[in-house]
């Protein structure tokens, strides 16, 4: 669900409080958004703009975003013309979902020009444009050349072409209502969602008039649950049933923050998805194999009972045949051994021993690699588990992971600091009431970090048993019950059986826990621990101050 043209109408004085304001950086924070620093009245602030197709907006946000190191072509020539320069006014067009940011800047030789950043919310067809004062195009995020769309080309040097306004009434000025056409036929701005909370509050004797004067008055954004689906407007959702309401702007952070973060971790981090997903493909289908192998090599002594066979009979002349029944001394049942056509009766028989040693030597070998497998499909499927739950920053420490593994090649990337090996990564901490602090891993170096690091011996360490998932800290020597199942159910949440019932954690000593030499990052041996029973429970952690997200 997109913003419709009211609820543009009612963020519009609310970006118009931070002008006007000085563009101090562009950010291009996925392929469809784009971030831009301002200093204005209200000092610093965030704006997002979304061409999403389906989470469009704008909004002022305090929230923290990830940046690619390349910025794309159209942040390069937002950046060339409008950073520095000042934003001065906004305007909508009408109650349309588009809208006009004016900005002034001094061009290369001086001269002052306004040129203008269009914001178009119009679901897939939403996009930004940075046109030139004399009405041209100088480039958008997403291009429309002519053989796509004749009549409004959005392409370097072509004219710009607003979106033509609707023949549609203005509800905030005119109440009349037509009963033989819909509200969204007749009024600008209305989404078909709006017009069916309006229709059912109108069936409840509420008058068309007295809606539109609660929209115009509320500040507050209105989140419902709907067939499972987020809704939202600013006015309380009578037709749904139970309301949350926040500050317009926080609403939408709530609603779409968590929604596009996957999305950007997939388009940033998207190979290492499709790496781990390779891998642990590979790794499954290889461990039949390997256990087809195991058994063949656990059957060796036939290939020495055939060899033997052959030796005693003297079988000389089998050129040609492709195998021979001869009977077992021992059990006087006929053997048929398998022949090389190629090869005579002792060749055959030397065959068969070699065999029989390369399967008998084989055994342990298989067993080996039958072990790495298992553990390599274990590993991947615990990388897969953290990088659903993952945000940005773990994302990229798998990736560096996985660089160290070998798994992956390092990008070439921009000239950075580079992080010193002492340098760790951060895990996530928080302080309860009774002022213990608890702290986990979202990822296999995290994890590694705290466990051998930061944690010292005396302290207590918590993991979900027989689950891929963090490993907890409790940084204290004695918790009370209350804090080691509060620490449990972090163990338990942010694991695979986040969703299950009765998960099993196990808690020990740090001092309790040995590396495993050879093993992959977070893997540990425990030497002597207690288990409890949690039901993982996302509430409980909440009231906690736990961030689950």
């Amino acid at each position: 669900m997109a913003l419709d043209g009211i609820l543009l109408y009612k963020a519009v004085p609310e970006l118009r409080k931070t002008l006007p304001a000085r563009i101090q950086k562009i950010y291009q924070i996925s392929a469809t958004e784009i971030l831009f620093q301002l200093h204005g009245p209200l000092g610093k602030t965030q704006m997002l703009i979304s061409c999403h197709s389906q989470y469009n907006r704008i909004l002022l946000s305090q929230r923290r975003y990830p940046t690619p190191n390349e910025p794309g072509n159209f942040i390069m020539v937002l950046r060339k013309y409008i950073e520095g320069a000042t934003i001065v006014s906004l305007e909508q067009a009408g109650l349309d979902r588009w809208c006009t940011f004016t900005i002034r800047r001094h061009n290369e030789i001086g001269d002052r020009e306004e040129l203008y950043l269009i914001a178009e919310l119009m679901g897939k067809y939403a996009n930004v444009i940075l046109v030139s004062s004399d009405n041209k195009i100088i480039d958008a995020m997403k291009r429309i050349p002519p053989f796509e769309n004749s009549r409004r080309t959005i392409h370097p040097g072509a004219q710009f072409v607003p979106t033509p306004p609707q023949d549609k009434k203005n509800p905030f000025e005119d109440f009349s209502i037509d009963p033989d056409r819909s509200l969204t036929a007749q009024f600008a701005g209305f989404s078909p969602f709006l017009a069916s909370e309006a229709e059912y509050r109108m069936s409840c004797g509420q008058s068309f008039r007295s809606v539109m004067e609660e929209i115009r008055d509320s500040d507050q954004l209105y989140i419902a649950n709907k067939n499972n689906e987020a809704v939202f407007h600013c006015i309380p959702l009578t037709s749904v049933g139970e309301n949350v309401s926040y500050p317009l702007f926080e609403g939408f952070d709530i609603l779409y923050y968590h929604k596009e973060e996957k999305e950007r971790i997939r388009e940033i981090s998207g190979d290492v998805f499709k790496v781990v997903r390779r891998e642990l493909k590979h790794q499954k289908q290889k461990l039949p194999r390997l256990l087809k192998e195991a058994d063949e090599a656990q059957d060796c002594d036939r290939w020495r009972q055939y060899g033997d066979l052959l030796y005693s009979y003297s079988i000389r002349d089998t050129k040609g045949q492709t195998s021979v029944i001869l009977q077992d001394f021992e059990t006087g049942e006929d053997v048929r051994i398998p022949l090389d056509p190629k090869l005579d009766g002792f060749a055959n028989a030397q065959k068969c021993y070699t065999k029989y040693t390369k399967l008998r030597k084989g055994q342990k070998y298989l067993a080996e690699q039958i072990e790495i497998c298992r553990n390599e499909i274990s590993y991947f499927e615990g990388l897969l588990e953290q990088l659903e739950q993952a945000d940005f920053v773990s994302a990229t420490e798998i990736r560096d992971e996985l660089v160290r593994g070998g798994y992956m090649k390092e990008k070439k990337q921009k000239a950075r600091r580079k992080k010193k090996d002492s340098d760790l990564p951060a895990v996530m901490t928080v302080t309860l009431k009774n002022g213990v602090a608890i702290s986990w891993g979202r990822n296999n170096l995290q994890n590694d970090a705290l466990t051998w690091h930061m944690a010292r011996k005396q302290e207590t360490w918590l993991h979900a048993k027989d689950y891929h998932g963090s490993h907890v800290v409790i940084h204290s020597s004695d918790p009370d019950e209350e804090t080691l199942r509060t620490a449990a159910n972090i163990a338990a949440y942010f694991s695979a059986g986040r969703d299950s019932s009765s998960v099993p954690v196990n808690w020990c000593r740090v001092s309790q826990l040995k590396k495993i030499p050879g093993a992959k990052p977070g893997m540990v041996q425990l030497t002597n621990y207690k288990t409890i029973y949690i039901d993982p429970d996302s509430s409980l952690l909440s009231e906690a101050g736990v961030q689950l997200s």
